[in-house]
């Protein structure tokens, strides 16, 4: 099979990694240079628009790894040109583009969410709704689109939530629109589907670290961390979930006439009164993708182009009976801001440790560098989270450069 791989993330080198072990791979093309690909990945001698450089290379399959992407309707174009695509189009792709439409599908699937208000911040009348329910303090304010993974901040005082609508300007368009939920409490777990137009097919739950800081202090983050499987849900607790709330809002997709084809991942809160869906991405979350990828132990492309063309497997795919942790590395000043050109060491490889380039770049020299906010992610599998954490943290001191920031408590217990 002739693939094409979109996005130079830590998602997506852990993709290419995976991608990479399939027997039944011809060839693999990403569109632009990274330290992170595999060896047997084919770049372009300059950076190539996705859909072009597939048709030139009769591809099979695009795999479109970020979010930005499957918003601009890649994955429509793609299907248009007769190339099956692993991602939604971009009226799917709305359940991670707008807040307010996944409210709506899920209302029209029988799918509860936390109450919510859904305000237009150019309506004076509709903000000042949303004042109002700022005073009750215990709400958090939602950014309705896009926003890195940023634009969400939980309020637990009036004071709190007032501060977090007036910080919404610096979302600009994303922000057009704002959520206002209901604040609630738990544990957080990511629930994976691939799904292909009409099943909705499990994956190995996980769950990520967003705050910058231990303890769950601090900005939020594209994600500092991730464990899989999370031992937060069990295998039969996240087959039911995905039953009762990805097949049910894959199913309204399709009776609309936008049927999702990719991978459903649902982030829940496990709250007192049993899970609560806060959100959906249409893409593998990143890092979870990391150890996700890390334990695949089928062939991942049937999977893929699968879930692409309309036609999963029969059977979901096995996965290493491990654990995996992956520890983000991340640059000084990030979130807010990312250093770029320090040099980065490269220790020796070590067993049952993957180590996925992310914000990395090498110079003409060919040294190691950072060049962006999380620049690496250090996996490790064992028998056991313990393990697993032990393996992860001792090898990742080998790769610390001058200012990187990590968590020291990725999968502790809570």
């Amino acid at each position: 099979m002739r693939v094409v791989l979109v996005g130079s993330g830590g998602r997506e080198t852990a993709l290419a990694a995976a991608i990479a072990r399939s027997p039944t791979l011809e060839a693999l093309y990403v569109t632009a240079p990274h330290p992170g690909w595999p060896a047997l990945a084919i770049v372009p001698d300059e950076p190539q628009e996705p859909l072009a450089l597939a048709q030139a290379m009769n591809a099979d399959l695009m795999v479109i790894g970020p979010e930005a992407p499957l918003a601009d309707g890649l994955a429509d174009r793609c299907r248009e040109a007769g190339i099956a695509a692993f991602g939604p189009g971009r009226a799917a792709a709305a359940l991670e583009t707008s807040k307010a439409f996944t409210k709506e599908v899920c209302a029209a699937a029988g799918v509860q969410t936390p109450q919510a208000l859904i305000v237009d911040r150019s309506d004076p009348t509709q903000m000042t709704a949303a004042r109002a329910r700022c005073d009750r303090g215990d709400v958090v304010v939602k950014a309705d689109g896009l926003a890195a993974g940023k634009g969400v901040i939980v309020c637990r005082t009036p004071e709190e939530a007032h501060q977090a609508l007036d910080a919404m300007d610096r979302f600009g368009d994303a922000a057009r629109r704002l959520v206002l939920e209901d604040r609630i409490e738990g544990p957080e777990v990511s629930v994976f589907a691939l799904c292909d137009g009409t099943r909705a097919m499990p994956l190995p739950a996980a769950h990520d670290h967003k705050a910058l800081l231990d303890g769950n202090r601090g900005p939020n983050t594209g994600g500092m961390g991730a464990v899989a499987p999370s031992d937060r849900l069990t295998e039969s607790e996240t087959t039911s979930l995905v039953e009762e709330v990805h097949a049910k809002v894959i199913a309204e997709l399709a009776r609309r006439g936008t049927p999702f084809h990719g991978v459903l991942y649902g982030g829940f809160m496990l709250t007192k009164d049993g899970p609560a869906l806060l959100e959906f991405n249409v893409r593998f979350g990143d890092p979870e993708c990391q150890p996700l990828m890390t334990l695949w132990a089928d062939d991942v492309l049937p999977y893929l182009h699968g879930a692409a063309a309309g036609q999963l497997p029969a059977v979901p795919p096995r996965f290493a009976n491990e654990v995996a942790v992956c520890v983000v590395l991340a640059s000084a000043g990030y979130p807010e801001t990312s250093t770029k050109g320090v040099e980065i060491p490269e220790p020796d490889a070590q067993e049952h440790v993957q180590v996925f380039l992310a914000g990395a770049r090498r110079d003409d020299a060919g040294v190691l560098r950072t060049n962006g906010g999380r620049v690496l992610g250090v996996t490790a599998t064992a028998n056991d989270l313990t393990t697993a954490r032990e393996r992860a943290y001792a090898a990742i001191e080998g790769w610390r450069f001058e200012g990187s920031q990590l968590r020291s408590d990725i999968g502790a217990p809570l």
